[in-house]
């Protein structure tokens, strides 16, 4: 009986698409998404510049507050998403470790199930490979586990902001350029 547990065998596969059987989900841990400063300070500006209208409208007309805005430091700290080390028996017998990152149904992988991953390289060459999609060959269930990014950090009405922010610069840049 294989338990997954012997790690003097195991390989990072460097195969794109790695076919094989299922051993083991072992415990998950967090990663920190980076954020580039640059980014930031360009999205926050854009949407800061946007803001500029309805606080000039708030001190005139004194309207209530508006809502909660998330700070400086909390922007700049990335999402954290969950990563899962997962070891599977590949087609040539050969014991197999890669990385899952994000999060999936929890009824989507058991041990013993036949799976067909696509794997992506890790910046990190000491890393095992990232999968990308998973082809549950047992169940027939195509799976693509979503991770955490910038965008989805920031947050559409951030990232709203900052679009007509950006259409408000470019207008009164424009219109300065026209007169």
């Amino acid at each position: 009986m294989d338990n997954g547990l012997d790690t003097r065998r195991i390989v990072h596969p460097t195969e794109r698409i790695v076919t094989g059987r299922l051993i083991r989900l072992l415990d998950g841990y967090t990663r920190e998404v980076r954020i580039g400063q640059p980014v930031l300070v360009a999205v926050l500006a854009a949407a800061a510049f946007a803001r500029l209208p309805a606080l000039l409208l708030r001190s005139l007309f004194s309207f209530g507050g508006g809502g909660t805005r998330r700070r400086w430091k909390e922007l700049k700290q990335g999402p954290e998403y969950l990563v899962t080390p997962v070891r599977l028996r590949n087609a040539a017998g050969q014991l197999c470790e890669v990385e899952l990152h994000g999060q999936l149904p929890q009824s989507a992988l058991h041990p013993a199930d036949q799976v067909q991953l696509t794997l992506r390289p890790q910046r990190d060459p000491e890393l095992p490979p990232r999968i990308e999609r998973i082809v549950n060959l047992t169940t027939g269930q195509l799976l693509t586990p979503r991770t955490a990014t910038l965008w989805s950090h920031l947050g559409p009405p951030l990232l709203l902001q900052a679009f007509l922010g950006t259409l408000l610069l470019a207008g009164v840049a424009a219109c300065s350029a026209l007169t």
